[in-house]
């Protein structure tokens, strides 16, 4: 039985194959057999027909789907009837032959998807559509406003798919996800599109002629397409207002709102939240976003300022393993910031003496291996990593540690050990340590050898040091004197890419601008080459107010750089500055 499976599969694969190679004759050949094997089995049936169509032998085709029906009156072969005769002109008789499609639909309403389909597959799409409306007439029960959607969307009809999204999520809240996912493709990052503005008021009729929070969350997610995120947040506070179970979105809206740099609605969002939660751990959660945007706005004589905000903090929530990440923060703002690593080191060693898991333990003694790091504490600092790796194995924290061993062995300039432990993180469950440490193990690999002396190699990491202690100015005159005297070295467009970085973080975006040109005429085949586009683009459009410099460069990514980390956002926002309505 197995052996006579076997074959019978590989015959159907056979068939297939014919077919798409357009050898039709074996394929009909082929189909017939089967058919005759398994005459239950509707496909092949449907296949034949569509062979005899495709060789324009139409009779031929009406001949076998005239038994078929002869044998079971089925719907969808009224509808395979009724599409050969219009393939042969008829098309009134294909029409009567439609009509008792629908006869059969009107008597069982449950025949109505694969009556549609039919008519789908053979692109009759307003066919379709009456098919779903009328057995929803017939049995409100049913509910095929997801399947009318995607058809409205097909032809055009952005109004109707709109609306038959919505009233598909009405009763299966379940399929939201997939809603905005199918939705998100007829909008844009332009709210005064005419897609935005329909689906805005849509939602906004929702909500006043059906109060539900559903409406408020979806017109909350279209204003976080469109990076309007004030209107974000005011509709979040209304959910939350109706709805005081948690302030979970309200926090993630905050963290979109962060990592755009809008901080001044990620503030009012961030007050809003200590405001109201009831939950210590949400609250701390906020302090903590806070305090870090205010770290990196405030002026380094204003320090003392955020000094201050860390202790009474912990003077009004205390200092147990619930304000350990404050803590870990803290001492992160003292050392990096304050300069004051001998007070951060002596805090942390005092969160160790708390009672902790395993998994808390590590994160003070990360951080502890950071400080001395940042102290250019180098064995002292892979003590601590080592331990966090032995004590949780297999854990993404004791990963983190282990690249964090083969940066600090990188900043050593033993670059034989930093290599080893990176070709282990390759394969790190955590893809963004994945990520770091291939780009790592390919600069050390790349550049160790050209230079038996590794001078180069030794500077770049000297002025990748000198960033990570937040000394900028130091590195990015290291990177000058790099360039200067290693021109043409291997390593030059990394040291481009760094210090096009380092000239990005302190605002200077002309100076970053020029780098990342160097990189692109004289690097244009190299692994680097899309970093550039991206970045040079992402600097036209966003801070420099030159969207016309910006879209040639997304739109090299696109066509000469289709395996790209940045290809999906590059084509986003090609097509937003391009002004398309649709994506």
């Amino acid at each position: 039985m197995v052996c006579i499976g076997h074959t019978f599969g590989q015959s159907e694969e056979i068939a297939k194959d014919y077919f798409l190679r357009g050898e039709f004759e074996k394929a009909l050949v082929s189909y017939e057999k089967l058919n005759e094997k398994n005459p239950r089995n509707r496909n092949y049936i449907t296949k034949i027909v569509e062979i005899h169509q495709q060789l324009e032998q139409y009779n031929e085709a009406e001949e076998v789907l005239l038994v078929e029906i002869n044998k079971f009156r089925q719907p969808i072969l009224l509808v395979e009837l009724g599409f050969n005769h219009s393939l042969k002109g008829e098309d009134l008789k294909a029409k009567e032959y439609y009509d008792q499609a629908m006869e059969i639909l009107n008597e069982n309403p449950s025949y109505a998807y694969g009556i549609a389909q039919s008519f789908e597959r053979h692109s009759l799409l307003d066919q379709a559509i009456g098919v779903y409306e009328r057995a929803m007439e017939l049995n409100p029960k049913l509910n095929f406003n997801i399947n009318l959607a995607r058809i409205y969307g097909e032809q055009g009809n952005i109004e109707k798919m709109f609306d038959g999204y919505m009233n598909f999520i009405g009763q299966n809240r379940t399929y939201i996800n997939n809603a905005k996912r199918s939705i998100s493709g007829f909008i844009s990052e332009d709210g005064q599109s005419d897609n935005n503005v329909l689906l805005r008021k849509i939602l906004l009729k929702k909500i006043q002629s059906q109060p539900d929070i559903l409406w408020n969350e979806l017109l909350s997610w279209l204003f976080v397409q469109q990076r309007d995120y004030n209107k974000a947040f005011s509709q979040e506070r209304a959910i939350y207002k109706r709805q005081k179970e948690s302030l979970q979105r309200m926090v993630d809206l905050a963290i979109i709102t962060i990592n755009e740099d809008r901080r001044d609605v990620a503030k009012s969002i961030l007050n809003y939240i200590i405001e109201n939660s009831q939950n210590i751990e949400v609250i701390l959660e906020a302090h903590e976003y806070l305090l870090d945007i205010e770290t990196k706005t405030l002026e380094s004589k204003d320090y003392y300022k955020i000094d201050d905000a860390y202790n009474d903090l912990f003077n009004e929530f205390g200092r147990y393993n619930q304000t350990l990440d404050l803590q870990i923060a803290y001492a992160h703002f003292l050392a990096f910031y304050m300069d004051n690593t001998e007070k951060a080191t002596s805090f942390l060693k005092e969160s160790l003496n708390l009672r902790l898991s395993k998994l808390e333990d590590g994160k003070v003694k990360l951080e502890l291996g950071d400080i001395l790091a940042f102290q250019e504490k180098f064995n002292e600092a892979l003590i601590y990593y080592t331990q966090v790796q032995r004590n949780i194995k297999n854990s993404t924290l004791a990963q983190e540690a282990r690249f964090k061993v083969a940066k600090t062995s990188y900043y050593k300039g033993d670059f034989d050990w930093a290599e080893s432990q990176l070709k282990i993180l390759k394969s790190s469950t955590s893809q963004l340590i994945a990520n770091d440490a291939l780009d790592l193990k390919l600069l050390i690999s790349d550049n160790k050898f050209e230079d038996s002396s590794q001078t180069a190699l030794k500077t770049y990491s000297k002025a990748d040091l000198l960033a990570f202690q937040n000394r900028t100015d130091e590195a990015i005159l290291k990177l000058d004197d790099l360039l200067e005297n290693h021109k043409g070295e291997t390593i030059e467009d990394q040291a481009l890419l760094m210090q096009a970085k380092l000239y990005e973080s302190k605002l200077q975006f002309d100076k970053a601008a020029l780098n990342y040109q160097k990189i692109i005429v004289s690097y244009s085949d190299d692994i680097l080459a899309d970093d550039a586009l991206f970045n040079l683009a992402e600097i036209y459009s966003k801070h420099l107010g030159q969207p016309e410099k910006a879209k040639p460069l997304y739109e090299r990514i696109i066509f000469d750089h289709p395996d790209s980390i940045y290809f999906v956002e590059a084509r986003k926002t090609f097509r937003a500055l391009r002004g398309d309505a649709i994506n």
